[in-house]
């Protein structure tokens, strides 16, 4: 059994800087890439970022430059942090984390339970 916490959400003006975290535990062999997605009402859930196991990132044009993805292998960890906070940047944010456990053995993608950003004046 594998388990994600995030946490670093909140409310942040607009030029504002936040930072989140996911942490996983459990029975970890090993982690693939790691990933962040966001979703607002009635839309769909979009990836924001993603990190592989070699470290490469990608990002989606709407926030690159602004935010940055890293990852902490020792802690089973993934951060976001975001720059230059704008209004459209506010929506619930989920970690993913691809993981290979000792139990099941082959690799599933676990979700972190979700943090709110809300970005406002």
């Amino acid at each position: 059994q594998v388990q994600l916490v995030e946490s670093g959400g909140g409310l942040v003006q607009p030029g504002g800087s936040l930072r989140l975290s996911c942490a996983a535990s459990g029975s970890i062999f090993s982690t693939n890439h790691m990933a962040w997605y966001r979703q607002v009402p009635g839309k769909e859930r979009e990836l924001v970022a993603i990190i592989t196991s070699s470290d490469s990132t990608e990002y989606i044009a709407s926030v690159k430059g602004r935010f940055s993805i890293s990852r902490d292998n020792a802690k089973n960890t993934v951060y976001l942090q975001m720059n230059s906070l704008k209004p459209e940047d506010t929506a619930v944010y989920y970690c993913k984390q691809r993981v290979k456990s000792w139990s099941i053995g082959a690799e599933r993608d676990y979700w972190g339970q979700g943090t709110q950003v809300t970005v406002s004046s």
